[in-house]
């Protein structure tokens, strides 16, 4: 029972401590896609206000009320086609971006054991490189889409990493401790105040 204890104990104590400005992954992805579904389908819903003023004008020179009815049925059939077809393919495509952005800035986070403006900015070229990359055209076209990914990259996420990191040195200036031990709250001194109690 004790050596069950021990191990759980030392499970906990051994894990690794996060660094201060990561991300995480799964929350980040996860809000790239609602982004994405957000972004997409009010885009295609945008482009479509075009098409629905050309089925009013059908629907004006038709004086038969069931071909009136068929044309304003197939028009919001098509147009809630194109909204849902453009919000999953914007989600997929945020959140594809979202999660190897980030993957790739934890990854160097971990391999450097710091995280800094660096990682960052490494992150965003190669991620960019990589869409780049796979987007399609001709072997020069790919290669110029690299090359400018890559820049283009590293250009945007220098000064968002830099304003990142300001942003987290300043929230953790106000976080303080007490005699050496960490501030908790909530369910973790909850589970130390059971812990005492059943350790009596």
């Amino acid at each position: 029972m004790e050596s069950s204890e021990n191990t759980e104990e030392e499970t906990v104590v051994n894990r690794p401590q996060k660094m201060a400005g990561t991300v995480n992954w799964g929350t980040a992805t996860v809000i790239g896609v609602f982004a994405g579904l957000l972004y997409g389908g009010s885009k295609e819903a945008a482009a479509s206000v075009s098409k629905d003023a050309e089925v009013m004008l059908k629907l004006g020179s038709t004086p038969d009320k069931r071909e009136q009815y068929r044309l304003m049925r197939d028009a919001m059939e098509k147009r809630f086609i194109r909204v849902t077809r453009g919000s999953i393919v914007g989600g997929i495509r945020l959140g594809m971006f979202t999660a190897a952005f980030y993957g790739l800035q934890n990854l160097l986070a971990e391999k450097r054991g710091v995280h800094d403006v660096y990682n960052v900015v490494g992150a965003g070229s190669a991620t960019a490189a990589t869409f780049g990359l796979i987007m399609p055209g001709s072997l020069h076209w790919r290669a110029r889409n690299v090359m400018l990914g890559s820049a283009l990259g590293a250009a945007v996420c220098f000064p968002l990493g830099w304003l990142h990191l300001k942003l987290v040195e300043k929230a953790n200036e106000g976080s303080g401790t007490t005699d050496g031990n960490e501030v908790k709250g909530g369910v973790g001194a909850a589970i130390e105040r059971l812990e005492e109690h059943l350790n009596k």
